[in-house]
């Protein structure tokens, strides 16, 4: 008999749950899993998470999405990371204004590590994510990651995806129904728990009960089955993180040719920060507050600012969350996925980064045997390091800021709001920078190359003075900084702007032309 697994919710966690596991659990097969998602026609999708991480590129590829249908269905564009304004000083204060957090790995071709030769002195007086890779300036001049004779998902440069939310789960949607999903459009009426505290069935409206081996909650903040109706607490990092709002407002370009930002842009606000993404057609931004520190007006009156008169009258949207997520993410036969199992804020995209991951464990640790408990304990382990360690990374872009300009940014860098773990990352990085030695590939979602480039683009200290003398490498590394310059100098000349690449991906395929050999 094949086993049986219900998603409750739609959305981007749910379809790309779905359209993962399909492809991963062999939904087509008759040994696989007969996998149905029921949701309701009167929730709509969040809709403003608008950027990836580069993981969603092999996501994607799983799933069987093409890169061109993320251009034309969902307007996407290509980006290579993000860039942070007014994060270090108060805006007008002496220093560098800004910094960017690349997607591409820094190391010289020679495999030197060049990072303890530019605390040294030896890269010129330039940021770390300037020198050590050409990606920065790559993306400064609004190139696109790729040519257009690069197959799907394939680049010189690492990249992910700014796309429209709402589209992205349609494509999802129609993805995973063609890889054998069954799509139920109804609203559950009630949860039924068994006596052994596990889910005995849903009830819906058109289809009565529905029933599962599995069951997976996408039903974002309301969690209506891991929390309503399994009752696991959701754990607040409030004090930890204090963003707990966002206002949204979609704009056009002021001129249709108008460059595509190949990056993130994230700007410090005075309680809480603005994103600014560029898709191919319009920008979509949003201003992610601490309500504890300012009042929706204001935060509404800095938003309509930073847009401007393209903005018009467009209605913004206001939204409310709670940083934090739940320590059990598995319980008996349910497993919450996407904004049910936890959310921090927009910062570094993270919010379908964990969907991602949570349908990787899931696929790897489905329980064929029916033994829910030792695949629970891992999933729930995993996933508990993974938002223990994210948090930090995010809170790291707050607490080392020289920013005392407002109680949001004075309250941000008392040591009372910094978790004990991220305290003993910091004190490690005194003496020696982030290292492979401070990374677990198991469960950290960011590696040591993103801690450096927040680290010291916010100008972080590390005092390598005591040792200085055991680098001996100085001349291949002087060498191997002007190697970086030339290549991005080679990228600049050669790579298309992002528009370009977009406008080729409206009317062709990615990949070498016709009769050339891959």
């Amino acid at each position: 008999m094949r086993k049986r697994l219900l998603i409750v919710g739609g959305g981007t966690a749910g379809w790309l749950t779905a359209g993962y596991l399909a492809k991963r659990l062999s939904t087509d097969l008759p040994g696989g899993v007969a996998i149905t998602l029921v949701e309701s026609p009167e929730i709509g999708i969040l809709g403003v998470g608008e950027g990836t991480f580069p993981t969603i590129r092999r996501t994607l590829k799983t799933i069987g999405i093409s890169e061109v249908d993320l251009v034309r269905k969902c307007g996407a564009s290509f980006k290579q990371g993000a860039k942070f304004a007014h994060w270090r000083f108060t805006p007008g204060s002496p220093g560098p204004d800004h910094y960017t957090h690349p997607f591409q790995l820094a190391q010289a071709d020679n495999g030197l590590d060049l990072l303890p030769y530019w605390l040294l002195g030896h890269g010129g007086e330039a940021n770390w994510d300037e020198v050590c890779s050409p990606q920065k300036k790559a993306a400064d001049a609004h190139r696109a990651p790729k040519l257009p004779s690069h197959p799907d998902y394939v680049a010189p440069l690492n990249y992910a995806y700014h796309f429209d939310a709402v589209a992205l789960a349609g494509l999802l949607r129609d993805k995973a129904v063609e890889n054998g999903v069954t799509h139920l459009t109804d609203r559950v009426t009630q949860v039924h728990v068994g006596e052994d505290g596990a889910i005995a069935g849903v009830d819906t409206e058109a289809n009565g009960r529905l029933d599962a081996d599995l069951y997976i909650d996408c039903t974002g903040f309301r969690a209506e089955l891991i929390g309503k109706a399994l009752g696991q607490p959701y754990r607040s990092c409030r004090e930890v993180l204090f963003c707990d709002s966002a206002l949204a407002i979609q704009v056009p370009y002021r001129d249709e040719r108008e460059p595509i930002v190949s990056y993130t842009l994230a700007t410090a606000q005075e309680a809480g920060w603005m994103w600014d993404i560029g898709l191919d057609r319009r920008r979509g931004i949003g201003h992610v507050f601490s309500s504890a520190h300012t009042e929706d007006a204001r935060a509404e009156e800095l938003l309509r600012a930073y847009v401007g008169d393209v903005g018009g009258d467009q209605e913004v949207r206001k939204i409310r969350f709670e940083a934090g997520y739940r320590e059990t993410n598995w319980h008996k036969n349910c497993v919450a996925i996407g904004l049910s199992s936890g959310f921090f804020e927009p910062l570094e995209a993270t919010g379908i980064v964990f969907s991602e991951v949570a349908a990787g464990l899931v696929a790897n640790l489905f329980p064929w045997g029916g033994d829910h408990e030792t695949s629970a304990r891992q999933f729930n382990a995993n996933m508990l390091q993974r938002y223990e360690r994210a948090r930090d990374f995010i809170k790291l872009h707050y607490c080392i800021s020289e920013r005392r300009d407002s109680e949001f940014w004075r309250d941000n860098v008392a040591a009372s709001s910094i978790p004990d773990s991220l305290h003993d990352l910091l004190d490690r990085w005194r003496f020696r920078p982030p290292t492979e030695i401070d990374i677990d590939a198991n469960v950290d979602i960011f590696t040591e190359a993103s801690w450096q480039y927040v680290l010291y683009g916010m100008g972080w200290k590390t005092d390598l003075s005591a040792r200085a003398g055991a680098y001996r490498y100085v001349e291949d590394a002087r060498r191997a900084f002007a190697e970086v310059e030339r290549q991005a100098a080679f990228a600049i000349a050669n790579l298309p702007s992002n528009r370009q690449l977009i406008d080729y991906a409206r009317t062709r395929s990615f990949g070498p032309p016709q009769g050339v050999a891959r």
